[in-house]
């Protein structure tokens, strides 16, 4: 079995960054070892970064290319194996696509696209075309008539391995301000204000008719199944509260200091998207990820709808949180594999998957100039 040596790497492990020399074979880092090699079939990585490969939780991507426009639905395959191409190069090489279930939308994109892309997912895979490995978060809308039908579908297929809680209902949450509600669901056309005023009151009417019978149904259901469960959008520690007591294992993007302190309190791994440090800020009006990072009430970044905020972010934390290089990288790589049970990947270590990315510095920016999985090269 070949292997493959890399010599001139800044090497970084959990807990250290170093100039140093790894080892590769079959797919495994065999050795990491400081300093250099006198082996001549090394390859010289002039100083570029040596990086585990980057491990997402939930991202919206595929959505994007599934509906690259309003009214669009686009080919599911091509929707697939594109956005895997966009992970491959955002240095993501261990993937949960966050899949919206239930219908909410009324028939729209979300409802028309959550089985064919599930099903693309499979078909993909299956002929080999996808570069790096894809797994399924269910994105659960409590509020959902519908909700229980289609997780009962997919709970049990091979690939789910997170399944999250939500409810999207305006008024509270993600959307206690109503005004920031109603821009968002004017984002592909206006309303007129009784027709706007007659969908809050239809939404709240299913979350008041459906949302927490249902919720108990799913949290009970992944429990049975020994599904990592996550929150979403926890607002008040009453929400935490609730978390705790379900056993949930994560709460993606609290929307408030108290409910970041609260998980953390709870021992709750705290999510916050990468899009929202990049730019500063929610754009919901909710609490930022830089205050977060700087209370350090942070543990995992999700790159959400823009994957290559995923690796901006680690480098972010170093250069304006102060935090550690190790430090930081563990929130897209460490952190996520074990807070969902994966503890093969997600760090650099011996008797691990080589799933590394290279990383050169453009000013400030990290590019991905090459990623393996289980080291075969994906980009």
């Amino acid at each position: 079995m070949k292997q493959r040596i890399i010599k001139n790497a800044k090497i970084v492990t959990p807990t250290e960054e170093f100039t140093g020399c790894m080892v590769v074979e079959g797919g495994i880092i065999r050795s990491i070892e400081r300093g250099s090699t006198s082996a001549s079939s090394a390859e010289d990585w002039n100083g570029d970064w040596l990086l585990p490969g980057l491990v997402e939780l939930h991202t919206d991507n595929l959505e994007k290319h599934l509906v690259p426009r309003p009214g669009v639905i686009w080919n599911a395959h091509s929707a697939t194996v594109t956005h895997d191409a966009v992970c491959a190069a955002a240095g993501i090489v261990t993937v949960l696509d966050s899949i919206v279930i239930g219908d909410l939308d009324r028939g729209g994109a979300r409802s028309q696209t959550q089985h064919v892309a599930i099903q693309a997912l499979h078909e993909c895979r299956d002929e080999g075309l996808l570069r790096v490995e894809h797994l399924l978060h269910l994105r659960c809308e409590v509020s959902a008539p519908d909700i229980i039908d289609v997780f009962e579908r997919y709970a049990d297929d091979s690939l789910v391995e997170l399944v999250s809680v939500m409810d999207h209902t305006p008024g509270q949450r993600q959307w206690r301000d109503l005004s920031k509600y109603r821009r968002y669901a004017e984002r592909n056309g206006s309303f007129k204000d009784a027709d706007y005023e007659a969908l809050v009151v239809e939404l709240k009417g299913f979350q008041k008719q459906h949302a927490a019978s249902n919720r108990a149904a799913i949290i009970a259901g992944s429990h049975q199944r020994e599904l990592p469960l996550a929150s979403h959008d926890d607002t008040e520690v009453e929400h935490v509260e609730q978390a705790r007591q379900e056993r949930m294992a994560i709460s993606e993007f609290p929307t408030t200091v108290a409910a970041a302190r609260s998980a953390r309190a709870a021992g709750i791994a705290i999510v916050m998207g990468g899009p929202n440090l990049v730019k500063g800020g929610s754009h919901s009006g909710n609490v930022s990820a830089a205050e977060l990072a700087q209370l350090d009430l942070l543990d995992i970044f999700s790159s959400d709808y823009v994957p290559a905020s995923l690796l901006q972010s680690a480098f972010l934390l170093r250069d304006t949180a102060g935090w550690s290089l190790p430090k930081a990288v563990n929130t897209v790589t460490r952190n996520p594999a074990r807070a969902i049970g994966l503890l093969d990947r997600g760090e650099l270590a011996p008797g691990l998957r080589a799933d590394l990315i290279r990383v050169r510095m453009s000013g400030d920016m990290p590019i991905v100039r090459s990623a393996w999985r289980e080291g075969v090269r994906a980009f």
